[in-house]
This record gives C-alpha cells, structure tokens and sequence, in this order.
C-alpha cells in the first residue's frame, strides 16, 4: 500500500508559487495577444479583399488545424534556422501560444461580428457614418456582449495550454512541479498538487463564465 505523504511537498513551496506565478503572468501575456492577433484576423476574413481575406484563413486555419505541441517545437527549433534570428524557450513559446489562440478568438470574433443584424450597419450608413465608425459605435459594441462568454471559455484553454511550454524548459508550474517530483521522489503527491491548483483556479473561472452566460442570456 503506498503510503501518502504530502508533507514533503511544503519544502517545495516556493518552487510551486514561482511557477504558479510564471504560469498566470505568461497567460496573461498570451491572452492579451492572442486577441490582438485574433481581431486583426477577424477583420482580415471580413476584408472586401480577396488577398487579406485568403491571408487571414491561411493564418486561422494553419494554426487551428495543427497540434499545439508540434506549434511549440517547430517555433523553438525551426523557426530561428529559416529566420536567422535566435529565440528563446519564453519568446517561442508566447509567439506559438499567441498565434494558436488568435487562431481561435478569430473565429470568435468574426462570429461575434456576423451575428448582428446587417441592418445596424446600414443604419449607421445612413447617419452619414462611414463603415469604420459604424463597426466602433454600433457593430462592435453589440457583438462584444456576445462574444464574452465564448472568449473567456478560450481563455481558460489557453490557461491550461499554458502546461505544454515546460517542453521547452519554461520554468511554469508543470516544470517546477517536474524539478520537486525528481528531487523528493514523490511524484504521485507532486502532481495530485499541480492537479489541485489548476483545478482551484479554473473552476472557480468557469462557474463565472456560466454564471455571465446566464445573465447575458437574461439581457437579451
């Protein structure tokens, strides 16, 4: 019978709250461009363009349709040989994260976008606005309302990507929890550990999600 000890995992305190903190600062960073990315990839699949619009797609389409994993790898190994330029774990790991989540809040920002009324635009037409001006004071406003509940259910998946950069040697969570599990040989307390903080921040962030769903759903 094994015999439980997570005593032993108070020692590794300090490693656990540095790599926690490493974990939330870089989903922040990720989620911030991740949007960034995912609005300039909306706007360009509702470009008048052919050219924009066949650009975005590549890009949402690319970064949706491959593993996340193998995303994170190629920028790391790959990319820094046909660009010349060196990259650290952190660097490749942001961009890789990035661009597979913009990849996502694209599609939910041009679904956002496309789910109001044609009309909305046409009315702001006809108040002389030009179609930028209706898309920042009449589209927008309505589809972020929205799109809310949809981005923060993908952001909460980027949260728990975020686990993947230790194959890079990004010192997060997973990778600090790897260090403690081979020093104490605890491995079973060590990630039951790592497994209790994920889930003690995501569940409380997703009972928020389904609780602004609700009330939106009420507004509407």
């Amino acid at each position: 019978m094994y015999q439980w000890d997570f005593g032993i995992l108070w020692s590794y305190r300090w490693l656990f709250l540095n790599g926690l903190g490493v974990t939330v600062g870089f989903t922040v960073v990720i989620v911030v461009l991740g949007l960034v990315f995912g609005l300039f990839g909306a706007f360009g699949t509702l470009s008048r363009f052919r050219a924009v619009r066949l650009l975005a797609l590549t890009f949402i389409e690319a970064f949706r349709c491959t593993p996340i994993l193998v995303q994170l790898i190629w920028f790391y190994y790959a990319l820094p040989i046909l660009a010349g330029v060196e990259m650290t774990p952190i660097t490749a790991s942001a961009l890789a994260l990035s661009l597979y989540g913009g990849s996502f809040y694209s599609e939910i920002i041009r679904g956002g976008i496309i789910s109001i009324d044609r009309g909305q635009s046409e009315a702001g037409a006809a108040l002389g606005m030009t179609p930028g001006q209706s898309m920042r004071r009449i589209v927008l406003p309505q589809a972020i309302k929205r799109m809310i509940p949809a981005l923060m259910n993908q952001s909460i998946i980027q949260f728990k990507n975020t686990s993947l950069v230790s194959v890079l040697a990004v010192p997060d969570l997973v990778y600090q929890s790897q260090v403690a599990a081979h020093d104490s040989y605890r491995p079973l307390e060590t990630y039951t550990a790592v497994a209790v903080a994920y889930a003690a921040i995501l569940i409380p962030l997703t009972i928020m999600v389904r609780r602004g769903e609700k009330r939106l759903a009420v507004g509407e």
